[in-house]
């Protein structure tokens, strides 16, 4: 989770001290205004990329082990196999109720 913030895309609108005369600020000012002119001013948000994977058999889950059997001085144990291949991502989820996206500038309760 908050894979998905603006540090990626190039800019961070936090950055800098806020003074006036900071020559940082400038540019920061500016890449405020075109994050929030490029979400078209909303600070929610409304989908998130999934954890989860499909299987062969259609099966969701986050992982996915196989039971194998191995006979170790005759006697035979079961252990849990990891499977890692011919899993799909379940992709872009939409959510129930909007979030707040996490780099919005608002400070929500103050203690």
């Amino acid at each position: 989770m908050g894979g998905s913030g603006s540090k990626s895309k190039g800019f961070w609108p936090f950055a800098g001290s806020g003074t006036g005369n900071d020559p940082t600020n400038e540019g920061n000012e500016q890449s405020l205004a075109r994050f929030r002119s490029s979400r078209s001013g909303t600070p929610f948000v409304f989908t998130r990329r999934s954890s989860l994977y499909y299987d062969e058999d259609g099966d969701l889950a986050h992982e996915f082990y196989e039971e194998t059997v191995v006979t170790k001085n005759g006697r035979k144990r079961a252990k849990l196999k990891r499977i890692q291949k011919n899993l799909i991502p379940q992709g872009i989820v939409k959510l129930d109720h909007p979030r707040i996206h996490v780099d919005f500038p608002v400070v929500l309760c103050e203690v």
